[in-house]
């Protein structure tokens, strides 16, 4: 194993907090990582790592030879990027919100797929910020207002949202024509993965953005169950409006207060900076955004 590639592996174990972990992700024997990692320790002449059998964190020195492996790693695939016709290959990890993976990204991801034949992607599921670098994720796609500083955040779409109750609801509560007929109405609470409380529904009125939070008898954090339980008959919710696309046309969801508008939720693409200039990051992000973008 050359220097070069005996830096991707420590990087990567020192990302991941894992020797097993950097095996899995660089598709390598576990024993060569930790050799590649010993002998490079040996030729600098300094513990790169502290281990207990749970754990691996870096020294002092680990920290400070990261940050100039991660600029030297960079440095050459500019360069080798300026030349090489290589199609990118390896296994690319995305973590992307399951309805929107369902709705827009699944359908057309044989294009992608044939495109690359030599990337192997690993899709999951989630709606929180994870430490991409300790999870060994390359990128997420996340949906709504976000905010962080550690991340490379490049913004793909938005997304029209709606406000929608059951039929059966709605017999039973009489239909909300202002927002101050919501004060007899309750929502189902849709909880955000790190908040405690439910979402409160918002409104445009004259330009301006106004939140109300109504009376739950139910909390969830996920979509789905958002929907199914307006479906019910539970209470008022608010969601993407191509979510409920099919409910809106087959009448087990109507529209409310329409001309109040809850505002549009933008869709983003978050990557760490030392994944920037990934050959499978970027063409990944270059096709989402041709998909999705506006």
């Amino acid at each position: 194993m050359d220097r070069i590639d005996a830096m991707r592996v420590f990087t990567r174990v020192l990302e991941r907090r894992s020797f097993t972990l950097a095996a899995e992700d660089l598709q390598m024997p576990r024993s060569t990582v930790t050799d590649a990692v010993k002998k490079l320790e040996l030729r600098l002449g300094v513990r790169l790592f502290e281990r207990t059998t749970r754990h691996v964190s870096p020294t002092l020195d680990g920290e400070n030879f990261y940050k100039r492996c991660i600029s030297i790693i960079k440095d050459i695939e500019d360069a080798e990027s300026l030349f090489t016709t290589q199609q990118p290959k390896g296994r690319l990890r995305v973590d992307v919100h399951g309805t929107l993976a369902r709705h827009f990204i699944l359908p057309r991801l044989s294009e992608f797929l044939s495109k690359y034949p030599e990337i192997e992607l690993f899709m999951s599921e989630g709606d929180r910020l994870v430490d991409l670098l300790r999870e060994g994720i390359d990128c997420v796609v996340r949906v709504g207002e976000l905010h962080t500083d550690e991340l490379v955040a490049r913004k793909l779409t938005t997304l029209e949202e709606v406000t929608v109750a059951s039929p059966d609801y709605l017999q039973r509560n009489g239909i909300p024509h202002t927002l101050e007929e919501l004060s007899t109405h309750k929502m189902v609470g849709f909880c955000v993965t790190g908040q405690s409380g439910p979402m409160p529904l918002e409104f445009s009125v004259k330009e301006k953005l106004l939140f109300k939070s109504l009376p739950t008898s139910l909390l969830v954090n996920s979509a789905e169950s958002l929907v199914d339980a307006a479906k019910t008959g539970l209470g008022i919710i608010q969601v993407p409006k191509y979510h409920v696309e099919n409910d809106l046309r087959n009448g087990s969801l109507v529209e409310l207060l329409s001309e109040f508008l809850p505002a549009s939720s933008p869709v983003s693409i978050l990557y760490p900076r030392t994944r920037n200039d990934s050959p499978r990051v970027r063409v990944f992000i270059e096709w989402l955004h041709g998909l999705l973008g506006n």
